[in-house]
């Protein structure tokens, strides 16, 4: 099965943390979207894993949700910088806190 994307993704760094379960592990964004974000960490979990991602906004609005990863890109560490899907893509399935916020955001990124 094929998943497609609906929700046009934005590229930005922000700092998140994350973990299966619970966010220790710290990383930054890639892109992300209302529906989902490039994780890039050179440790990826693998497909189908759950997680819980906290995403750090500017304006220190706390965003938790949890997700599953749907791809994931291995990459040595050196690398990391130089390949633009190193990590892993999650999808959201729930939010716990946040989601107004993340709407928010994003939507200051498309001014």
């Amino acid at each position: 099965m094929v998943v497609t994307r609906n929700q046009e993704r934005k590229k930005k760094r922000l700092k998140i943390r994350f973990g299966v379960d619970s966010p220790k592990r710290v990383a930054f964004t890639g892109d992300l979207s209302i529906v989902g974000l490039h994780i890039i960490t050179g440790q990826p979990e693998i497909p189908g894993t759950k997680l819980i991602v906290e995403i750090n906004l500017p304006d220190e609005q706390p965003v938790r949700v949890h997700g599953r990863v749907q791809w994931a890109k291995k990459v040595p560490p050196n690398l990391i910088r130089l390949v633009s899907e190193a990590g892993m893509g999650v999808r959201f399935i729930r939010f716990e806190t946040g989601q107004q916020a993340l709407e928010d955001y994003l939507e200051t990124l498309r001014r």
